[in-house]
């Protein structure tokens, strides 16, 4: 059986989605210091350069929440039931102490880099 090895940049977009993983947790959890509905959240993102598909968002906001990092509520705005979501008290823990180590690996690798 031959087996073809992957391309580069096939391998590329592989470690690309791994790297952006922790990044986008860290970017949804920075961006619900403020109360947003799912929407809003991805035109917030958006606006900052960060892309997120409704398919990772929402289970990634279901996740957090499951985790006690989010605290939401369903609300009638404009005629439609939206979803709003805010970082709980312990999100807000969490997020400082992940700020922090967010910096902490920024200062290590950029020399190396």
């Amino acid at each position: 059986m031959s087996h073809t090895m992957p391309t580069e940049t096939e391998i590329f977009e592989q470690l690309r989605q791994e790297l952006r993983r922790g990044t986008l947790i860290l970017a949804v959890l920075a961006q619900l210091r403020v109360e947003r509905y799912g929407y809003g959240l991805r035109q917030a993102l958006a606006s900052v350069g960060v892309e997120i598909d409704e398919g990772a968002l929402y289970p990634m906001l279901r996740r957090l929440e499951g985790q006690g990092l989010l605290a939401s509520e369903w609300r009638e705005e404009d005629k439609r039931k939206k979803r709003f979501y805010r970082l709980s008290p312990q999100g807000e823990a969490v997020l400082a102490r992940l700020a922090d180590e967010w910096r902490a690996i920024n200062d290590t690798l950029q020399p190396l880099l």
